[in-house]
This record gives C-alpha cells, structure tokens and sequence, in this order.
C-alpha cells in the first residue's frame, strides 16, 4: 500500500517557509513577511488535514493565515475602487447564520427537552463566563474604548456555527453544542444588548433597541431562514447541502481578514504606545 506522501511534502514546505520568514526578518524585506507567513500556515493547515488527531486545528490555521497577511498588507483588504469591504460584513454575518440554520432542525430543540441540564449549564456559563472574561480582559490590558467594547461584544455574542464545527471535529457531544447554541442564539436579541449596556456602557454608548433590532435582522431572521431551507430544500440538492456550511466558514475567514484590515492601524499604535507606557 502506496503510503500518503502529502503531510511530508506540505510539513516540509512549512520548514521551508519558516526559514524564509526569519531571513525576511533579518534583511527586514518586510513586504514579503505577510506573504511567506500566511502561506506557512495555509501549508501547515493543509498537512494537519491529514492527520485526525491535528485535523481540528487546520480552520484555526487558515484564521492566522488570513490574520497574518492583513497585518502586513492591510490596503488590499479595505477598499475595491470605491467600494469599502467593511460593507460586507453584514451580509456575511447574514450567510454565516443562514448557514447555522440550515444544520438546525426540530430535533435539535426536542434535545432541549432531553437534556435541560446541560443545555442550561452551557446557556449560563456562556453568558455570565464569556462576558465576564471579555470585561477583565478589556479593563486588565487597558484597551482603547472602541477595542475594549469590541471584545466585550464577542463576549457577550452568542455560540455560532464555528463551536459546532469544532465540536465534531473534536467528537465532543455534538447534539449538546448545537443545542446552546441554538437557545443561546435565541436569547441573544435581549441578553446581549442588555449585557452590552451594564459591562460596556462605560466605554461607548450603547442603543439598546438598536442592538436588539441589529441581532433580529443578522441572527434570528438568517437562522429561521435555513430552519425553512433545511425542510423545503435540503437532501434535493447534494452539493448544495455541501457547500452551505464551507459557504459559512468562507465568511468567518472573510470577515476576520476585513476586520483585522480594518483595525490593524490602531493595534499597532496601541501597541506602540503600550510599550513607551510600560518602558516609562
């Protein structure tokens, strides 16, 4: 039996790379670095699929590889022409639950029946855990107020479709992760804003209706769109079935590179004046 040789090739390939990337650092021809160091990760990622005991970790590998060249060349993840990228995040996050839902079906809500321990155990620890490190973090590294109430909102944001997909690829309890995150995602038009409002109330200001109407139209509606999708569409079309939930972590991985895009100007100077305050 012919053995697979592509883990070696793409692990080699990783070596590779990493011993171009400390070459880029030490002639500092920075304009590749962000290059050389995403395709180091997409390679690593690629090998890791190969293995069912690293499979799991190759999604989290893409996110560095998008994070690392939107660090380094954060112009060519802002704007097409006149059309700012940033625009898009909202759709995405529409096709990201959208694709939530159609995983979703009514024996996930009979499971809430089945085990409501559980289920209400991880609906509380994700809404008073989550938050509460997203608080401690924010206040402990003395963020800017936009990213201290950025990361107090992924705090207080419910469970999505990437804790499913890690739980099966960990052959964790599959039926209870997508259980809380469906009643977590249900409570979310009125826990997160609420959350919102008493932990980052003193960083921006927060619309609580706003919020609320914001959630319904990215969260509720998207999912009960894939909820109608699963019963009236899904199995008539094989590849369809297929391609929804890659459509959905396409759109994380989008998403993050924007955003990181977006933002990257304001980490690095933060980052910069955090170091004078701490060499003072």
């Amino acid at each position: 039996m012919q053995k697979n040789k592509t883990p070696f090739i793409f692990y080699s390939l990783s070596a590779v790379l990493v011993l171009l990337y400390i070459v880029v650092l030490i002639t500092k021809r920075h304009e590749w670095g962000g290059w050389i160091l995403m395709l180091f990760f997409v390679s690593l990622a690629i090998a890791f699929r190969n293995n069912r005991f690293l499979k799991g970790l190759s999604f989290t590998l893409m996110i560095l590889a998008v994070v690392s060249v939107a660090m380094y060349h954060p112009e060519y993840f802002k704007t097409i022409g006149d059309f700012k990228l940033s625009d898009l995040i909202i759709p995405l996050l529409q096709i990201i639950m959208f694709g939530m839902g159609t995983e979703l079906s009514l024996k996930d809500f009979a499971n809430v029946i089945r085990m409501p321990r559980g289920i209400i155990i991880g609906v509380v620890g994700h809404y008073i855990i989550m938050p509460l490190v997203g608080f401690a973090v924010a206040h402990l590294f003395n963020f800017p107020k936009e990213i201290a109430a950025g990361i107090l909102l992924v705090g207080c944001c419910p469970s999505g479709l990437a804790s499913n997909v890690m739980s099966y690829l960990a052959r964790a309890n599959l039926a209870l992760s997508v259980s809380v995150t469906t009643i977590s995602t249900l409570l979310a038009p009125f826990l997160t804003p609420l959350l919102m409002s008493l932990l980052a109330g003193s960083f921006v200001k927060i619309d609580f209706w706003g919020m609320v109407w914001d959630i319904t139209k990215i969260v509720i509606l998207p999912v009960g769109g894939g909820l109608a999708f699963n019963y009236l569409i899904r199995g008539k079309f094989s590849w369809l079935d297929k391609a929804m939930p890659l459509l959905s972590m396409a759109g994380i991985v989008i998403i993050i590179t924007i955003i990181t895009a977006a933002g990257r100007d304001n980490l690095v100077s933060w980052r910069i004046a955090h170091r004078c305050h701490i060499g003072s």
